[in-house]
């Protein structure tokens, strides 16, 4: 499995138990959708590795306490902490109406209501306390803060995004 195929869910935080029991962080807002999978990849060596689940259960909201089938010891626990946890793009809920993946809208067309056709988006930077959608404008970039309130519409079909942003704050890259 390629890491471009998968997405993020979260990473082995620390040890549970004496038996090689783990806590998964999830990074998600639901995790309880997750506390009954079978596997997952892990990130070990820069490959991911799928490890099969033997039992889990959501523990302490954010977390996913987990029993590996081939990790029964803590030393074999101590391997994979800290190690990120994927699965395949396919096991996403799908989203619909102006909810959306930051990997979906990649790639698509940026219209403002006001200024028409501003860029392509780059990607959406989530790096800093607010995301940031990043648009290429002819060879430079311009950075919209993900809003709500800025996102008209998100056309899958014609893969555009529109946004209705505060006067001057788009300008001041056009000018």
């Amino acid at each position: 499995m390629r890491k471009k195929d998968c997405f993020y869910l979260g990473k082995v935080a620390k040890k549970f138990s004496f038996k090689g029991e783990v806590l998964i962080y999830l990074d998600t807002d639901e995790p309880e959708i997750y506390e009954n999978m079978e596997s997952v990849f892990v990130e070990l060596n820069k490959s991911l590795v799928p490890f099969f689940i033997e039992r889990s259960q959501i523990h302490r909201g954010d977390f996913l306490r987990v029993k590996f089938e081939d990790v029964s010891s803590e030393q074999e626990a101590d391997e994979i902490i800290g190690c990120e946890v994927y699965l395949p793009l396919s096991m996403l809920p799908k989203l619909e109406g102006n909810k959306f993946y930051y990997h979906e809208i990649e790639g698509f067309q940026v219209e403002d209501v006001r200024l028409g056709t501003i860029g392509k988006l780059i990607r959406v930077n989530d790096n800093n306390t607010q995301a940031l959608f990043e648009i290429d404008h002819e060879g430079s970039t311009i950075l919209v803060p993900v809003i709500d309130d800025f996102i008209v519409e998100v056309n899958r079909r014609e893969q555009k995004l529109i946004l209705n942003t505060p006067e001057g704050l788009v300008d001041l890259y056009l000018g």
